[in-house]
């Protein structure tokens, strides 16, 4: 009997020793069996106990769920202390289990469920069932995130982006999943969509070019071009944030996803009637919209509007910039000079709806009458004065001054000076006015030949007796007249034969209405006198010469 139970014990021990004993840095599964002091009390078998802190058993955040009889896994890291007790831990075997699980999902590219409970610098710690992953600021949304409070402890899925179980490195990101299924979204509404369809949208962010529409997952650009017919400078003139609006979709490009939308386009183009309501010729009220230094916008209703060039803008200011005649916002009064409905452009005139001022002078002020003026210029050609409706008038170095050369005259005056001249013509078509300053007193010249013929014998008066010849007066209009011209015999062509205040007879040879000169010869007349005396009398030749009998007469009066 005690042989038998010799070796019932040999074969029971032989046993325990063939028993796999758990070997240390494993996984081993146990049971709780008492829980005392905030320790759960585990038996791992193999007639080994060991202690755990509860805390290792709840979730960041967490209360643990644990009570004894429930069955466990804890990480065996060593099979006996100083106690005599296995040093177990539940932290390790959640990691060690979890980190087999997320090398699988890596592998696999699955998503993995986690939670975030901490803040550390550069991102957040991310709980995933017992390992720890950094999940970086970035990769939180696909927007930047102000406030992660609302997120902090709240399961859900991450995609792991690397992992390193040797340094125990973990990198997850929300961002990733969440612009997986805005894509997949953006993929069913745009495949709802189809252009020219109308939808609302809410305007959702508004920037100097447009705003973006969100249709329901996916935004959609309304640019500012796109949103009224009219000119729009800037789109929150038009929309706010929040602003739910109807809109049309223009364009979908089905591989970057961006889809154009218009609001104009769901309203009427009031370019399909411009030709009927604005015929040429026309004149309408507009606003100034917009100036530039080529001339400026004026709109004559929303979504209709023209250019005053700067040409078309003012009858006498040529060279002016566009801004020193009309100001933005300035209602005006336009005429339609040409529409090219192609190229939806209006040409408008500014200068058409007044008067031509040349026009208006002309009717005021035919040729002949007397004007006042301030002598705008001086150029060397004459001088520019001003007049009435802005415009200039020139009078050329000629028409200065009747005795002075026009290049002497001129120095008499000076800008600013006021002056009196008579209209001499008006070219409405060249916008010219020509003036005459000599001619205020009247033509005294042709005032005193008007009745003088050439061959014509007048009186003179002497004025000045010189070596060449005499000085002589008529009506106030002096001439010269050569020795050569004193008397038919040269011997009696002495100029001291003469003295100043004689009365003279002479013969006019020439009248110069240009050199306002008179030609005159007292020879000529003498010849003449002869001519007509032989044609009455007779022939030189019967007795004495009728020069000599003429001659005899004329020393006696």
């Amino acid at each position: 009997m005690a042989n038998t139970s010799m070796e019932e014990f040999e074969a029971l021990l032989q046993e325990s020793f063939e028993m796999d004993t758990p070997e240390e840095g494993s996984v081993v599964k146990g049971k709780i069996i008492a829980i005392e002091a905030g320790q759960a009390i585990i038996d791992v078998g193999y007639k080994m106990e060991g202690r755990v802190e509860l805390k290792e058993f709840a979730n960041p955040g967490e209360a643990p769920e644990v009570a004894v009889g429930d069955e466990v896994e804890v990480y065996l890291r060593a099979a006996e202390n100083a106690r005599g007790e296995a040093v177990i831990s539940r932290e390790m075997a959640r990691r060690e289990e979890a980190w087999d699980r997320l090398e699988k999902a890596y592998a696999d590219d699955q998503r993995v469920e986690g939670a975030i409970f901490g803040r550390v610098k550069g991102g957040f710690t991310v709980d995933l069932g017992g390992a720890v992953a950094f999940l970086p600021g970035s990769q939180v949304d696909v927007r930047p995130v102000r406030d992660a409070g609302p997120l902090m402890g709240l399961k859900q899925p991450f995609q792991i982006l690397k992992m390193d179980r040797r340094r125990g490195n973990i990198v997850v990101s929300r961002r990733a999943i969440l612009e997986e299924s805005r894509a997949e979204q953006r993929a069913e509404v745009i495949g709802n969509l189809s252009e020219g369809q109308a939808v609302e949208g809410v305007v959702k962010n508004i920037t100097e070019y447009g705003a973006f529409v969100d249709l329901g997952g996916v935004d959609g650009l309304l640019h500012v071009t796109d949103m009224a017919w009219r000119r729009v400078n800037h789109p929150s003139e038009i929309l706010t944030i929040g602003e739910t609006v109807k809109v049309q979709v223009i364009k979908i490009n089905k591989e970057t996803h961006r889809i154009s939308l218009g609001m104009k386009q769901l309203q009427d183009d009031p370019w399909d009637v411009v030709g009927v309501k604005y015929p040429l010729g026309s004149v309408h009220k507009g606003r100034v919209t917009n100036i530039t230094d080529y001339g400026a916008f004026v709109e004559l209703e929303a979504g209709v509007e023209g250019l005053v060039h700067v040409s078309e803008m003012s009858w006498t200011k040529k060279n002016v910039h566009p801004g020193k005649i009309v100001s933005t916002s300035q209602e005006v009064d336009v005429m339609v000079l040409e529409i090219d409905g192609a190229k939806r452009r209006v040409s408008l005139g500014l200068k058409q709806t007044m008067r031509n001022p040349w026009e208006v002078f002309s009717e005021n002020n035919p040729e002949g009458t007397q004007v006042e003026g301030e002598v705008k210029n001086i150029t060397e050609f004459g001088l520019f004065i001003g007049l009435d409706g802005d415009i200039d008038g020139m009078v050329h170095l000629s028409d200065l001054s009747w005795d002075e050369r026009g290049e002497d005259a001129i120095q008499n005056y000076r800008k600013g000076d006021m002056v009196s001249a008579v209209v001499s013509e008006v070219d409405v078509e060249k916008e010219r006015i020509s003036l005459s300053i000599k001619a205020l007193g009247g033509d005294k010249f042709a005032e005193a030949t008007g009745g003088v013929k050439r061959g014509s014998v007048i009186t003179v008066e002497v004025t000045a007796i010189e070596d060449g010849g005499i000085e002589v007066e008529y009506e106030g209009m002096k001439s010269f007249i050569r020795r050569s011209d004193l008397a038919r015999d040269r011997a009696d062509q002495r100029p001291e034969r003469f003295s100043v205040a004689d009365k003279v007879d002479v013969r006019v040879t020439n009248i110069d209405s240009k050199t306002r000169r008179l030609g005159l010869s007292i020879k000529a007349r003498e010849i003449a006198e002869e001519k007509e005396a032989v044609e009455q009398y007779g022939s030189s030749d019967s007795g004495a010469s009728l020069g000599d009998i003429l001659g005899a007469a004329l020393n006696n009066d």
